[in-house]
């Protein structure tokens, strides 16, 4: 059986997407479920939501899912009804996104993995189902005044730069598989004290809070469904927000902004922003901040070198990259916008040399 994947060019597809008429609700969704045969039903749901024009970045594994999706809105009933019918997914919670406007993905991914999140867990010993305390935005909110608390946040560097809980412990890490271990020596010997937890959407705290249960901390909480459940809460009941600034997503849409606080400075000039953007060299792609002002200097690159490859056509940009190795000491790309030491004032130095 042929592969089912859309092999549509992604500018096309974007061009639909912007160009649809039609409403969207972006959601995402995960569940710790054992399935048999991931691979026979990621072509079952491939077929599926391609039918009901569902895009979206889906992973599954023996463990279960890990959804981040764009349903249209007139087959919305339809998508439930459909999910409803598989019993590893019956009554899932959906967590929907603070903005709504569905521009979120452009096509439909669903890949297999050994896990929906990659841990770096191997002890055989490990039950990932005996989690933590599940906490609402109020109850998570009154927690946090509590001076004894620690609060974690379980995302990577580049999400917490931009937005996060006040006194949050934030791993300098690009991964949950490195996180894991510099939350828990940051933990050392305080097995007893209260532990709050967050995440984007839950998945990695679920985790997360089982390890840490594992590894005899007795008092582990995490925010129930993560950012996007606590933006939805706090707006329905008229809660203060405790998380400041932005909720970085894993889409087109890159961040929801849930407060107007800006906690994170342009990666070039140093002045106030929270925009995330992607080099415009397609060799590099390096994920990092910029204002606008330095967006028109650099014409959306990290470096003058960048600047000079993304100008060529399109031909000699692909000669340029035939044969090199990704992320050689020749490229500035750096995964998931890991700032090595000195890249910031690179990046600064080569903008004052083209001011």
């Amino acid at each position: 059986m042929a592969l089912l994947v859309n092999r549509i060019d992604k500018n096309v597809l974007k061009k639909r997407l912007q160009e649809e008429k039609i409403k969207r609700k972006t959601i995402s969704f995960y569940r710790y479920v054992t399935i048999p045969k991931p691979n026979e039903l990621r072509d079952e749901l491939f077929l599926a939501w391609s039918n009901l024009n569902c895009f979206g970045r889906i992973y599954l594994a023996n463990e279960g899912i890990n959804a981040q999706m764009s349903v249209p809105e007139d087959q919305w009933d339809e998508f439930v009804k459909q999910l409803n019918t598989y019993s590893y997914f019956k009554d899932v919670p959906f967590k929907h996104a603070v903005d709504g406007n569905g521009k979120s993905f452009y096509k439909l991914i669903i890949k297999v993995r050994k896990k929906i999140v990659a841990d770096g867990i191997t002890d055989p010993d490990f039950d990932p189902s005996k989690t933590g305390t599940y906490l609402n935005a109020l109850e998570f909110n009154k927690a946090i005044e509590d001076e004894n608390t620690i609060v974690i946040d379980m995302r990577n560097h580049y999400e917490s730069e931009v937005g996060r809980f006040d006194k949050a412990f934030c791993p300098d890490a690009d991964t949950f598989r490195e996180e894991l271990p510099q939350v828990i020596d940051h933990l050392k010997g305080k097995e007893d004290k209260k532990i709050l937890m967050y995440c984007t959407g839950g998945i990695r705290c679920e985790k997360a809070s089982a390890y840490f249960r594992y590894k005899g901390f007795k008092d582990v909480n995490h925010l129930h469904g993560g950012i996007i459940q606590y933006a939805q809460e706090i707006k329905e009941q008229q809660l203060e927000s405790k998380f400041k600034g932005i909720n970085f997503v894993f889409d087109e849409r890159i961040g929801e902004r849930i407060t107007e606080d800006v906690l994170s400075t342009c990666h070039q000039c140093g002045k106030p922003c929270d925009r995330h953007v992607n080099c415009k060299n397609d060799d590099c792609h390096l994920l990092f901040i910029q204002c606008e002002d330095c967006e028109s200097k650099m014409n959306g690159c990290c470096t003058p070198e960048c600047v000079s490859i993304a100008a060529l056509p399109i031909e000699e940009q692909r000669k340029l990259r035939k044969g090199r190795v990704k992320n050689g000491p020749e490229c500035l790309s750096v995964y998931k916008s890991r700032l090595r030491p000195n890249l910031k004032e690179i990046l600064k130095k080569d903008l004052s040399l083209r001011s």
